[in-house]
């Protein structure tokens, strides 16, 4: 089987976990968390939780492992503290739950912001991997970047990617 009839074989509606890790931002001004939940939903998927935690690890890792253990999110989606600043901590804290990287996510989202922010793209360290037989994507907190992560990565391929973490 190639990879175009394993996308074929793929789940199309997924349910997400999308977890806004920010100090300041709250559900009413999370513009980024908004945005993703409305696009994942036009795209047919579910978003059954939406929430707010500040960057700090154990509520980070907590929240996290609660989405994952409830038995109903095959994608847990954070958004921020993937930048360089002492309080950006998502990648810390996701990376040491992660049994298997997907390398090529981080690559090709870094390869693609560079055509709209140039050189500073090399700050973000967007990242994903598997979590226990399920997806944790960690994106960066802008709402262009997160746009163009849901758009031109996840959306294209997640089927696919939630596909093989099951196998």
């Amino acid at each position: 089987m190639g990879y175009l009839e394993h996308r074929e074989d793929s789940p199309k509606s997924l349910v997400f976990g999308v977890v806004t890790i920010s100090d300041s931002r709250t559900i009413e001004t999370d513009e980024s968390g908004r945005m993703a939940e409305e696009i994942l939903k036009m795209e047919g998927h579910e978003v059954l939780r939406r929430l707010i935690v500040s960057n700090e690890q154990n509520e980070i890792k907590g929240i996290i492992e609660e989405l994952l253990n409830s038995g109903e999110i095959d994608i847990v989606l954070t958004i921020g503290g993937t930048g360089l600043s002492k309080r950006d901590v998502t990648v810390e804290t996701v990376s040491k739950m992660v049994e298997k990287k997907i390398d090529g996510f981080g690559e090709l989202f870094r390869f693609l912001s560079y055509n709209e922010i140039g050189t500073a793209t090399m700050l973000t360290r967007a990242f994903a991997g598997v979590v226990r037989g399920r997806i944790v994507i960690c994106l960066p907190g802008s709402k262009s970047a997160t746009e163009l992560a849901i758009r031109k990565l996840i959306l294209p391929e997640i089927g696919h990617i939630v596909r093989e973490s099951r196998r």
